[in-house]
């Protein structure tokens, strides 16, 4: 039987019309719900009878698939980090090499990789952070980083990933923001943010970096009067050259998840 690999695998099957006859709010949700083992996918009303065959029931058994796909990709990229030239990458990509590791920063913390991908840093490492800088050290251009922001969805290739990226990172950290607004500041500024000027009017103006190479400006505004709240993430025009858009949005992602676990235990 074939296996989803990711909930877009799941959602580009679907009509996307969130008639909500599945008995889930969207049908991102609903695909969500598949990939992670909750529903089947024969739950959805409108699904093709070939794709019913060719998925049979579609439901994916998610934590023993995840871990594994997860650890094949750590050991390919791995392998792939072993042919790299740390020395004359570390310059070009942000960081420094020294006592045999590229170091670079994330969030503001020192983050070490060996050539044999071995990692060392003060901070906890969150499992979806070492795809993303396995990969950023492999493939990416270390372009200099130009200052002129843009959106997620204008990013080359990123439009596959724009609709998960709304749903699961900026609404997710809009609805922090919403309900922790001083909290959501002070978590922004624990990961090293840096207020902005001259960029946008708005109340909270942040940079931060997950990456050397890849800035996020996160711009919030509180509700007034009858107008609701509103928030916008930007990168620099770079992004899509210093980082795969798969890989912004898991870091993305994994942010907002991050800052929501954070409001939720501490704020």
């Amino acid at each position: 039987m074939v296996q989803f690999n990711n909930t877009m695998e799941v959602f580009k099957l679907l009509e996307k019309t969130n008639c909500r006859e599945c008995n889930k709010p969207t049908c991102l949700a609903f695909a969500a719900a598949v990939f992670q083992g909750r529903a089947h996918l024969n739950e959805c009303p409108h699904i093709d009878e070939k794709i019913i065959s060719k998925y049979g029931n579609g439901q994916n058994t998610f934590e023993p698939k995840i871990s594994q796909d997860y650890q094949k990709k750590i050991d390919l990229l791995k392998g792939n980090l072993a042919g790299i030239d740390l020395p004359t990458k570390a310059e070009k990509l942000g960081g420094h090499f020294t006592n045999n590791k590229l170091t670079i920063k994330i969030l503001g913390k020192d983050f070490s990789v060996d050539s044999q991908g071995n990692i060392s840093t003060d901070i906890h490492v969150n499992s979806w952070i070492t795809p993303p800088v396995y990969n950023y050290i492999i493939n990416s251009s270390g372009l200099p980083l130009t200052g002129e922001w843009v959106s997620f969805r204008e990013l080359q290739k990123a439009m596959d990933w724009h609709t998960f990226f709304n749903h699961q990172c900026v609404k997710t950290l809009k609805e922090v923001a919403d309900t922790y607004t001083n909290f959501f500041e002070d978590i922004i500024k624990l990961f090293n943010g840096k207020q902005v000027e001259n960029h946008y009017d708005s109340d909270i103006s942040l940079i931060i970096y997950p990456l050397p190479r890849l800035p996020i400006l996160i711009c919030y505004n509180k509700p007034e009067d009858e107008l609701e709240s509103d928030l916008n993430l930007f990168f620099d025009s770079t992004a899509d050259k210093n980082c795969n858009a798969e890989d912004i949005y898991t870091i993305g992602t994994g942010l907002a998840q991050m800052f929501k676990k954070l409001a939720l235990t501490h704020g």
